[in-house]
């Protein structure tokens, strides 16, 4: 839930999401670890519901661009450097606590009421559902999204993918998406609806600021309120089915294969793109 909050009370406080706001309220998410790709672990993970509670609760921000840093959006496990090991422990306690800050994640980006740009600068294969949670999305002309953190990992897609993309592909679409791993191009997310324009890389930015600023011609309380408008079908999905998505995928950890999968040890990282692929 979120809470009057000011710029200057959040600004430095999440170390992977640098954040900056223009005198106009246009406020700039943008991911990163070290300067460089975020990578996407304990800390990115539950640091950004608490940011967008923050963003929900600063009434001078008007609107938001969200984006990454370098040639990847959301495309990294652990971290940067290495490969994660085969197998680690999740106790339920663990899996609990990341269950609590995956709903944070969910609902309090739903609750910014700012008109909400997406700019994808690259693949992303963990939660691309937060690009479409956006009222805009644009992509650069490399990008591709896949869900490579939840089935082709042996885990049940609970904790918010479920909720979006069908809504915006289609259930035959996502369903065949989940199954095979299936990477999705920019330029099919343009024909299926869930990516607005494509660009190449180096006209991503300036177009988000673009269109950012024309949407500053708009009142305040006409922006809020249009968001509230948008997002209403993504908070009825949340209700309906949210809590239960997140509780067979907790459930299913100990499947997961980052777990060890209830399957003999792994011969290689948990994380290897070619975890199944034929030898």
């Amino acid at each position: 839930m979120a809470r009057s909050t000011h710029f200057d009370e959040y600004r430095e406080r999440y170390p992977d999401y640098a954040l900056d706001l223009t005198d106009d309220g246009i406020l700039t998410v943008r991911m990163h670890r070290d300067g460089g790709p975020i990578v996407w672990d304990q800390r990115s993970h539950h640091d950004i519901g608490d940011l967008f509670a923050d963003i929900a609760g600063d009434r001078a921000v008007r609107v938001v661009i969200y984006t990454g840093t370098g040639e990847y959006f959301n495309h990294s496990w652990g971290r940067r450097r290495g490969k994660l090991p085969a197998s680690y422990p999740m106790t339920p306690a663990a899996a609990e606590e990341y269950g609590w800050y995956g709903r944070q994640r969910h609902e309090n980006m739903l609750s910014i009421e700012a008109i909400m740009i997406a700019a994808v600068n690259g693949p992303v294969n963990i939660h691309s559902e937060l690009a479409l949670m956006c009222d805009i999305v644009l992509a650069t002309d490399d990008t591709y999204f896949q869900d490579a953190a939840h089935f082709p990992r042996n885990i049940v897609p609970g904790d918010g993918v479920q909720n979006i993309w069908p809504l915006i592909i289609g259930f035959n679409r996502f369903r065949y998406w989940q199954l095979t791993g299936q990477k999705i191009s920019a330029q099919q997310a343009l024909e299926w609806g869930a990516v607005n324009e494509v660009l190449p890389r180096d006209d991503l930015m300036p177009r988000a600021r673009e269109l950012a600023e024309y949407l500053l011609r708009f009142s305040p309380l006409a922006l809020r309120h249009t968001r509230r408008v948008f997002v209403q079908e993504f908070k009825r999905a949340a209700v309906n089915n949210l809590a239960l998505g997140q509780t067979l995928e907790l459930m299913g950890l100990t499947e997961f294969t980052a777990t060890g999968g209830g399957m003999a040890p792994l011969d290689r990282p948990w994380d290897d793109p070619d975890l199944f692929a034929d030898d």
